[in-house]
């Protein structure tokens, strides 16, 4: 008879079939030892059943286990790993719901990491106070807790939004084991059902297992995203110092090349070869006034200068769009700015690259300053002591030829005295000429015949370099011994053009009118005659006619045509149609206030006879 009880062993059949081989043998009329054999044996085998069954549990529970503990050696997403322990724990409680809660460290709670089988989004985004609800009481005392029906439940502090979504999911029975890392609750691992039951004591240890797996998977998790950080900025420091380094070599590479070419000779062009060369891009180098000495970078904006300034009080590198700006000054005046216009590059170069730059800048400015001092003391020895022995000499030795036309300017200007006079001496050397300062004024004796044109380009050029209005009068010095005399007249110019309001312009006595009569030593009468009036009397003199004495006749009567034809004895359409032809001979505005100033005077000076030379 115990064979049937073994073929319901072996087909896993259900307790109540064991009662089949029992009622079998009393309808058969079995005597009472018998039944009494099948009672026995069939408690021993119902017995075995649960043994058997109870090991198939703990095989089911040993394999997830096993599982969960391959998960965490090839752990490679901690999301699937958390997952996979909750879906576990709910396949092995057999409960309709699993989720994990994790501590937040910043606002004090737990909050809702993985949930598996549930179906209201309100308990997906729970967060449970320390101490609220079974999770959070799990949470706050490190132990495990369980609660065949939730709301009956009184051990728990109930809080209105964790029953409601509690009510949402439609749980009742709720199972909580704490995630320990130590002595630390990092979290909560549940099991819940929809209906009330009971968790036996080897449930819960079965979810305390599964807790603790997920507890080391979420250590793993962070030790291995530390130890991806610690290579990472590991990885990043090595890099910083690789390109630190390359920095370094490439940097002192560039300053050999640099030093370099200056010993040998080379100027601002080959340092800036070096620099475009080394960082690639275009490179400008711009001198004090922003003028390009060499380079090209387009049209720079006011931005760019203002960079430049900020470049100078920061010393080092500006960087503004894609162009870099590096400027140094010399007592807070800019000196030069190099513009390299590039996407990426060293700064460090280009700063480097703009002090090369400015030490050669101030070895041509001690150079220029050096020669300026031999220019300017033998110009001083022109105008002043202009019978000293081995003048010519000198300035044969300095390249000035002084048999050849030369032109006196003197500069009056209001100020910055080193800078006029630099100015002035760079202009002397690049002209073959001389230079000197002289208190607010600069003088120079420059080659060149038309005295006028050159004081105005003096007056605009040293107008530009100062920033503030400068006057130039100029006389022209066509032997060595003239020079002292030219430069007592260019000098009565500029003192001249000041006098009549025409600060910042630029002219010699012929320019100045019967001003210039005054003022210059030549009193060229006949030259100012002609420039004034000579159209008309060329008129008079080809025609026969008489415009001259009708002019006078005119300004005599007080500018009144009846009474000019009065004293000429003509008729006063006569005189109209003189007055005429002398405005088409003398342009308009000859009746303006000034000019007319002038044609009296040259009128005056025609009819003294003062037209032949003196």
């Amino acid at each position: 008879m115990a064979k049937h009880f073994l073929e319901l062993l072996a087909r896993e059949a259900s307790a109540v079939e064991f009662e089949g081989p029992i009622i079998q043998a009393r309808a058969a009329g079995a005597a009472p030892a018998t039944i009494e054999e099948l009672e026995q044996a069939k408690v021993e085998a119902l017995k075995v059943r649960e043994l058997l069954k109870r090991r198939a549990r703990r095989e089911a529970e040993l394999s997830a286990l096993y599982d969960t503990a391959g998960d965490l050696a090839a752990l490679r997403d901690l999301d699937a790993v958390l997952e996979a322990i909750v879906h576990r724990a709910r396949q092995l409680l057999a409960t309709d719901v699993a989720y994990m809660t994790l501590h937040d460290p910043e606002q004090g709670d737990t909050y809702m990491r993985v949930t598996d089988g549930s179906i209201s989004a309100k308990f997906r985004a729970l967060r449970l106070a320390m101490g609220a609800g079974l999770g959070g009481l799990v949470a706050q005392t490190a132990t495990p807790y369980s609660t065949a029906d939730y709301f009956a439940d009184a051990r728990f502090r109930h809080k209105d939004d964790i029953d409601e979504a509690v009510k949402e999911e439609g749980l009742v029975a709720i199972l909580g084991v704490p995630l320990r890392l130590g002595q630390r609750v990092i979290g909560v691992l549940m099991a819940a059902n929809r209906s009330a039951r009971p968790f036996h004591q080897e449930e819960v240890s079965l979810l305390a297992s599964l807790a603790a797996h997920a507890a080391v998977a979420i250590d793993n998790a962070r030790l291995l995203q530390e130890t991806r950080n610690a290579l990472e900025e590991l990885s990043q420091a090595h890099r910083i110092a690789r390109e630190h380094g390359d920095a370094v070599e490439r940097g002192a590479l560039a300053h050999d090349r640099m030093t370099s070419l200056v010993l040998r000779g080379g100027g601002i062009e080959d340092v800036a070869a070096v620099v475009t060369d080394v960082l690639g891009g275009s490179l400008a180098v711009l001198d004090d006034l922003g003028r390009p000495l060499t380079g090209d970078v387009g049209e720079l904006d006011s931005g760019v200068f203002e960079a430049a300034q900020a470049s100078r009080a920061l010393g080092r590198t500006v960087r503004r769009g894609d162009l870099l700006i590096a400027s140094v000054d010399v007592g807070a005046e800019p000196l030069c700015t190099l513009i390299l216009r590039s996407d990426d590059a060293d700064e460090r170069i280009l700063e480097r690259a703009a002090l090369v730059c400015a030490l050669l800048l101030l070895f041509r400015r001690s150079v220029a300053e050096a020669e300026g001092r031999v220019r300017g003391e033998l110009l001083d020895d022109l105008i002043s002591r202009p019978d000293s022995p081995g003048l010519t000499d000198r300035a044969r030795r300095l390249g000035v030829d002084l048999h050849a036309p030369h032109v006196v300017v003197v500069a009056k200007h209001g100020g910055q005295r080193e800078r006029a006079a630099f100015w002035a001496s760079s202009q002397a050397a690049l002209r073959h000429g001389l230079a000197a300062g002289r208190g607010d004024e600069v003088v120079l004796l420059l080659p060149g015949e038309n005295a006028g044109r050159i004081a105005q380009n003096v007056a605009v050029e040293l107008s530009t370099s100062l920033h503030s209005p400068a006057t130039a009068g100029a006389s022209r010095a066509a032997v060595e011994g003239d020079v002292a005399g030219a430069y007592q007249e260019a000098r009565r110019c500029a003192e001249a053009l000041i006098a009549l309001g025409r600060t910042g312009d630029g002219a010699s006595a012929a320019e100045l009118g019967f001003v210039g009569l005054l003022v210059g030593d030549g009193r060229d009468v006949r030259g100012f005659v002609s420039r004034v009036l000579g159209g008309v009397i060329d008129y008079d003199a080809r025609r026969g006619t008489a415009l001259a004495d009708t002019m006078a006749a005119y300004f005599g009567s007080g500018g009144s045509p009846s009474r000019t034809a009065e004293a000429m004895h003509i008729h006063v359409n006569t005189v109209t149609q003189r007055l005429d032809r002398i405005g088409k001979l003398l342009g308009d505005g000859w009746l303006e206030p000034e000019r007319a100033l002038e044609i009296q005077l040259a009128l005056r000076l025609h009819r003294l006879g003062h037209t032949s030379t003196p």
